[in-house]
């Protein structure tokens, strides 16, 4: 096994551009969620021009999340074994153009089709890119630089919020041409600016044979510190998915808000208080890695013993101020852990293998996301309350901090990491 498990010195940071490579990548993070969800804000606008029913306007989603989850381990595999700079060029590019033709889909069956091959493209750009972002930054950064790259994700998630208003003024499908030629253009500009980084003489990845799916799952799975990583981004994924599924709903029926004040109480602080927690986990991770290789470790672990119990004040409370501030205080300390994943995953793997590592976390969180969405409505029917829900996430994300603080660094380090 190969990883890194040093505290970090200033000289080994980062590589030449790895600051640019972050901010040309942000756009892409934002641009690969900003077309995914898009299409969930138009319903009205697109169930009037193309008829299907309530279930058909979910499968559209569904399917996008199979597909992404399901492909997910392979797209990693393909960023280790090949350009991984080239790879979300082509990632981007491709979906782009799926975003476009999104909006000339004429029938329900195109849609499906067209949703269906973009879960396969955008599934090759997280693992790439997160893996490049690590190439780059090898040393007191690695966290940060990971956590601003996620901020461009949850900016996308905000900004898909555009394809509503752009479908009642334009049409629904403008919005799909507007952001699917822009990414195309994009894509274009970033094969001048986009490259892997050079490969050093120390570097065992330079003459290593080239990596093969069967060798890199077993080398990732031959690690119990990956194995509970993989326990862990499921439970959180679970804990997760429960609290942004429902809480909504919950600040609806709790304080007796209607449809639009809910859903802005429930979702307006807890983005601006994930985008800063991925900051402050990035910033204090990197710091605290300069005298404790297990600071990536731990700074998740301590921000979901934090989350916990902010999410049991949401779940008990009778004031909505105290409930919008226990779901920011999850939000920003939740998030700690989106910053620190790909750098966690540095340490405990083989260098080879870390996209494909990053794929198979991210395909097991679908699975699980997936689970819960249906799971948290079956008992929504069987009249379980949304805070009974809460307090069992709760429960969720104590177990997640449990799992992480057994994760060990490998002992032994590549020399260039």
């Amino acid at each position: 096994m190969t990883a890194d498990t040093r505290a970090e010195t200033p000289h080994t940071d980062r590589l030449p551009r790895a600051w640019l490579i972050v901010g040309v990548l942000w756009v892409v993070a934002a641009l690969n969620y900003l077309d995914r969800i898009m299409i969930t804000t138009m319903r009205d606008s697109l169930t009037q021009a193309v008829p299907m029913t309530d279930a058909q306007f979910g499968l559209l989603t569904s399917v996008f999340l199979w597909v992404y989850g399901l492909l997910s381990p392979f797209a990693g595999f393909l960023a280790d074994r090949f350009n991984r700079s080239r790879l979300i060029v082509f990632s981007l590019l491709v979906w782009s153009l799926l975003t476009w033709l999104t909006g000339h889909a004429r029938s329900f069956e195109e849609l499906i089709v067209v949703r269906a091959l973009m879960g396969l493209s955008e599934a090759a750009y997280l693992p790439a890119a997160l893996a490049l972002i690590a190439d780059y930054h090898r040393g007191s950064t690695r966290s940060l630089a990971t956590g601003i790259h996620m901020t461009g994700l949850s900016v996308g998630t905000g900004l898909a919020g555009i394809g509503g208003w752009v479908a009642e003024k334009h049409g629904w499908a403008a919005a799909f041409d507007v952001f699917g030629l822009f990414g195309v253009a994009y894509a274009v500009g970033l094969l001048f600016v986009l490259r892997d980084p050079p490969r050093e003489s120390g570097d065992v990845t330079l003459t290593a044979e080239q990596p093969r799916l069967g060798q890199a799952l077993v080398s990732l799975f031959s690690s119990g510190s990956f194995i509970l990583l993989l326990a862990f981004w499921g439970l959180l994924a679970l804990a997760g998915w429960a609290v942004m599924g429902w809480m909504p709903t919950f600040f609806k029926e709790q304080f007796k808000l209607d449809q639009g004040a809910a859903g802005i109480s429930a979702t307006s602080y807890l983005a601006v208080a994930m985008l800063l927690g991925k900051l402050v986990g990035g910033v204090w991770a990197d710091r605290w890695s300069k005298t404790n290789n297990r600071a990536r470790i731990l700074v998740p672990a301590i921000g979901l013993f934090i989350a916990a119990p902010a999410t049991l004040l949401v779940a008990n409370t009778s004031v909505l101020a105290f409930a919008i501030a226990g779901l920011s205080i999850y939000g920003f300390t939740r998030v700690f852990s989106d910053a620190n994943l790909m750098p966690i995953l540095c340490q405990v793997s083989d260098s080879r293998y870390r996209a494909t590592g990053y794929g198979v976390l991210n395909m097991f969180s679908c699975i699980v996301g997936g689970i819960t969405v249906y799971v948290g409505g079956a008992l929504r029917d069987a009249q379980i309350s949304v805070s009974t829900l809460f307090q069992c996430a709760a429960g969720g994300l104590l177990v997640c901090g449990v799992l992480m603080t057994m994760v060990r660094p490998a002992q032994t380090r590549i020399p260039t990491p």
